[in-house]
């Protein structure tokens, strides 16, 4: 089994006597969902569960390290030991407890040395995996294969700083070259990855809420889902009115003009009716296209 020299050695019992070898292809980075420590993390492991990682960073700069990189450690579902002996080196992150916040520079630090050094110790190749058995980089959330029932892990903020900081750093400093954007390979996004940030893009309660809404002070953010249906509402309210306005002028310029043109004498219950049918005839077409 292989101690990256870098890291706190944390050693679990009996996983890391205990578990199958590996040959190491992939590295995956999660996010903790938790403010922990590597030691912290490390007795987490321990104490609590029956899954690990191989690594553990915390927000301080230190890495724990609790199972040799050519054992399987349970982080990382189908990718943990594949039938053919291959599977990934896993590491998590400390987050905030919703694994929204990016990583610190400390953090992002230690994740570009690891990464060099599985290429330089396993021979792991400085690509984003393509597909979820491809030997190469990733992030929890990238493959469904990954996840035993989806992820959102590592979060959006440090996904963007994988494919914009972290895996470049590795490549650069791995080959002493700086990777050319105009050749580099898109990274795949899995549609459970894309559902999951539409979702949050439109279900978090980030906008002001309107200055008329009714319960704005207990309520002062809202969703931008909720902002754009309550305009909707609005716009089909505003219709309404115009179209009703619309028929009652109509209404009142043909008894004005039949006034004019046949010395008539206005019967005001009459128009009242009219004016009160047409509106309706209005009400109804609308409900009918809003169907």
């Amino acid at each position: 089994m292989a101690w990256y020299p870098d890291a706190v050695k944390m050693e679990l019992q009996p996983e890391s006597d205990g578990q199958a070898a590996i040959r190491p292809t992939q590295f995956i980075v999660h996010s903790i969902v938790a403010p922990w420590t590597a030691r912290r993390t490390y007795e987490y492991w321990r104490d609590s569960t029956n899954l690990e990682s191989h690594f553990g960073i915390d927000y301080a700069g230190t890495v724990g390290q609790y199972i040799g990189t050519e054992t399987r450690a349970d982080a990382n579902a189908g990718a943990n030991r594949r039938p053919d002996g291959t599977g990934a080196v896993s590491a998590e992150t400390a987050s905030n407890t919703s694994g929204s916040d990016p990583w610190n520079d400390k953090q992002i630090e230690d994740l570009i040395a690891l990464g060099v050094w599985l290429h330089e110790e396993h021979g792991i190749p400085l690509r984003i995996c393509r597909t979820h058995d491809d030997p190469g980089y990733g992030y929890h959330s990238q493959f469904r294969e990954w996840s035993t029932s989806g992820t959102a892990c590592p979060g959006a903020a440090r996904i963007k700083q994988w494919r914009e900081v972290v895996f470049p750093a590795i490549v650069a400093r791995a080959t002493g070259k700086t990777p050319d954007p105009s050749t580099e390979e898109d990274m795949p996004l899995a549609s459970s990855d894309l559902k999951k940030i539409r979702d949050a893009v439109w279900t978090d309660d980030f906008v002001a809420a309107p200055d008329s809404a009714a319960d704005r002070k207990t309520n002062p953010t809202w969703q931008p889902a909720s902002y754009l249906k309550d305009i909707g509402n609005r716009v089909r309210s505003m219709d309404s009115r115009l179209a009703a306005q619309s028929a009652a002028i109509t209404e009142l310029t043909k008894t004005v003009t039949a006034l004019a043109t046949n010395s008539e004498s206005l019967d005001a219950d009459a128009l009242v009716a009219r004016i009160e049918q047409a509106i309706e005839s209005i009400d109804v077409r609308l409900e009918a296209s809003s169907s």
